[in-house]
């Protein structure tokens, strides 16, 4: 039996069927949604039975089978008198699933693919990032394969946080995500042959996403030990970086393409830190960032 089929038989045991009314939710409503959590509730309380009573509780599959049967009726239920099809429902939360969860691609099409070369992202390249003194004050100074790319830079807080050290989350969306518009243009690999794709992809409002999200999300990390020992991200924050990025080009890859990128960035960040520096390899071809080890310059004009 196909969902949609499941759907129209189970209405016909409705007793408290879909009326119209406007403004208040009445109990055609308040009754599913209480049974959804009621259900819940007996299914647990048949595992606390599992676990207390083990093999004795012979029929522990047979209750489990009816409580998600019974859960499924108040689904299908709700689904109803929401105007929803149960199987749009049920296809809408596989791709949800696939695109956070779903294996990884390995050979992602890189955006700047039918571009010349001079306008392409490097397939691979080494990074440095290195303190400087620069007017008494201490700064970052980034370095790519040996020459200095972009303003040096300081944390801009009153508090020291480490923000100095962010250009290691562009360098993580370059490697998993082949993108960054920040990078794009520090590296002068803007897709000028293309007014377009100069102008929405690459152009100052592309940048500004790019660093908002980078800013979003090292807030967030803030919050959570800077990421240190967690595997999954909250689909909040994944959401609204899909949202914010939605009308550019990095819109094709997944939830969990973010969510590697994000937590090799922290990954890497949290060794460049405690090193004061470091050198890092940006891999596109294996979607990995690596710290190599720390930085070779040291302090000085």
């Amino acid at each position: 039996m196909d969902l949609n089929t499941y759907q129209r038989e189970a209405q016909r045991t409705d007793r408290v069927p879909l009326r119209q009314r406007s403004g208040e939710a009445g109990s055609d409503l308040v009754v599913p949604l209480l049974g959804l959590a009621g259900e819940v509730g007996e299914l647990l309380s048949e595992y606390k039975k599992h676990l207390r009573d083990g093999d004795s509780h012979q029929l522990f599959r047979e209750r489990v089978s009816e409580e998600l049967g019974d859960l499924l009726w108040y689904v299908g239920n709700v689904a109803t008198k929401f105007n929803l099809n149960l199987e749009d429902v049920a296809l809408a939360n596989l791709k949800k699933t696939r695109d956070r969860w779903g294996p990884q691609s390995t050979s992602l099409l890189a955006f700047d693919a039918e571009f010349e070369e001079h306008e392409r992202l490097p397939r691979r390249f080494e990074v440095e990032l290195s303190e400087v003194v620069v007017d008494g004050r201490k700064k970052i100074r980034m370095c790519v394969d040996g020459e200095k790319i972009g303003d040096d830079l300081t944390d801009n807080a009153d508090d020291p946080d480490g923000y100095r050290f962010h250009d290691v989350f562009h360098l993580a969306y370059v490697a998993v995500l082949g993108w960054s518009p920040v990078f794009r243009k520090l590296l002068n690999r803007k897709r000028k042959s293309n007014a377009q794709v100069d102008e929405v992809q690459d152009g100052g409002r592309a940048q500004v996403l790019d660093e908002g999200v980078a800013a979003l999300v090292f807030d967030y990390a803030k919050e959570h030990r800077w990421l240190e020992g967690v595997s999954d991200l909250d689909y909040k924050l994944l959401r609204t970086i899909k949202g914010v990025t939605s009308l550019l080009e990095v819109r094709e890859r997944s939830l969990g393409e973010w969510q590697r990128a994000i937590l090799v960035g922290f990954e890497v960040w949290r060794k460049v830190l405690s090193a004061g520096g470091g050198k890092i390899l940006v891999d596109q071809d294996s979607k990995s960032l690596h710290f190599l080890g720390p930085s070779d310059m040291g302090l000085g004009e």
